[in-house]
């Protein structure tokens, strides 16, 4: 069923929960050459903490969706926020390479059911409609610890003390979990939506051609946004002279293009329509990259992150309202595959990129991502165009 209304304190905690989940997931991010040096590992290999933490991530989706259909979607982002503190505290605490990727990958599973679990619980409340600007302002979290994340990560790095994030991220996600409880008590949505079996909810949902199309585009869009968007405060450093202080820093312009899409997604969205936003999302980002990689002004290349980030929210925002309404009846079960086949791809991305970027350069992965990611976005706006069901 659907409430009359989402709580806006709920929205607002609900974001920054999102803000410290994402904030998680790319700290590591810019202390990639960080981590090479103080592990003594090759940089493809000091990848491995972001590729575990999206495997993680994307592979407990399978059981945050059922989860949080049967037992009531905030409570289950409550359970997974103290979850993710407490693993996010042995991060702080690993005395080496091997128990610091084993507490990456065991805070990527509990940050798993944040977000997803999230928009979920706001399809149930907001109707389609509305959706998509409702979504746009609680992702402003998202954005902004994507672009956080990075950053307090490259400051981080330089420092004798680099750990000091991990204790950060534990205490902002320890409160959210106690703040989120009370509101879990009064959900409007709990016990609403059908149990019943998983993997039957998932055949449902693969069942239907257009959630194979927002599936299959998300899966693609993380392997090579993504892919790429890990090795740029790298780039940044190796090729064009940053500190990586100042290169974590730049990734905050690829938050801030997100924000500016937030900000304008209600009047945008009325100009341009889903299928406007995600074909000119799609150039954007296209033409970001190639200002990272390629542009002869190293001043220039931040500003490819935001053009990127204004692109890639534009295109991902589409694909988040799609995905909630993709399978209504099984909403938890839809969320859990979209978010699940999002972090597979972005895991896999991160997994070839750093091949790449040992064997060739960081720029190669960021320029071989603008072109890929043409066909993948311009394909969605296409199929989009042809399907009306979702408006």
């Amino acid at each position: 069923m659907t409430a009359p209304g989402a709580p806006r304190f709920t929205i607002f905690l609900l974001s920054l929960a999102a803000f410290a989940s994402a904030a998680s997931m790319r700290v590591t991010d810019a202390m990639l050459p960080r981590l090479a040096t103080q592990f003594g590992v090759g940089l493809a290999q000091a990848a491995t903490v972001i590729t575990v933490f999206a495997v993680a991530y994307g592979a407990l989706q399978v059981a945050f969706g059922p989860l949080g259909d049967r037992f009531g979607k905030l409570r289950v982002i409550s359970l997974a926020c103290i979850g993710a503190a407490a693993s996010t505290l042995a991060c702080l605490l690993a005395p080496g390479y091997s128990t610091f990727v084993a507490a990456r990958l065991v805070a990527g599973a509990f940050c798993g059911g944040v977000i997803p679990l999230s928009m979920a619980w706001l399809g149930d409340v907001v109707p389609y409609a509305e959706r998509q600007p409702v979504l746009a302002r609680f992702l402003l979290g998202q954005i902004l610890g994507l672009g956080g994340g990075a950053a307090i990560g490259g400051i981080a790095a330089e420092h004798e003390s680099w750990r000091w994030p991990f204790a950060v991220l534990a205490l902002w996600l320890l409160a959210m979990a106690m703040l989120l409880l009370p509101a879990s008590r009064r959900d409007p949505v709990t016990h609403r939506a059908p149990g019943g079996n998983f993997a039957k909810g998932l055949l449902q949902v693969l069942h239907l051609r257009w959630a194979r199309v927002v599936v299959a585009t998300v899966f693609s869009e993380g392997l090579v946004v993504f892919g790429a968007l890990a090795f740029v405060p790298t780039h940044l450093h190796a090729a064009r002279g940053f500190t990586l202080s100042h290169a974590g820093l730049a990734m905050l312009l690829f938050a801030a293009g997100g924000v500016i899409f937030a900000l304008l997604a209600g009047p945008v969205l009325r100009r341009l329509g889903e299928v406007g936003l995600a074909a000119t999302g799609t150039a954007l980002i296209a033409a970001g990259f190639v200002l990272i990689a390629w542009t002869p002004y190293a001043a220039v290349a931040p500003a490819g992150c935001l053009v990127a980030g204004l692109g890639f929210y534009m295109l991902h925002n589409t694909l988040q309202a799609n995905g909630t309404q993709m399978a209504p009846q099984r909403r938890g079960a839809g969320m859990a595959l979209f978010a699940s086949l999002y972090f597979t791809g972005q895991a896999i991305g991160v997994a070839i990129a750093g091949e790449v970027a040992e064997r060739w350069a960081p720029g190669a992965v960021i320029g071989g991502a603008a072109i890929a990611v043409l066909p993948i976005g311009f394909n969605f706006a296409r199929l989009r165009r042809r399907h009306p069901a979702a408006n």
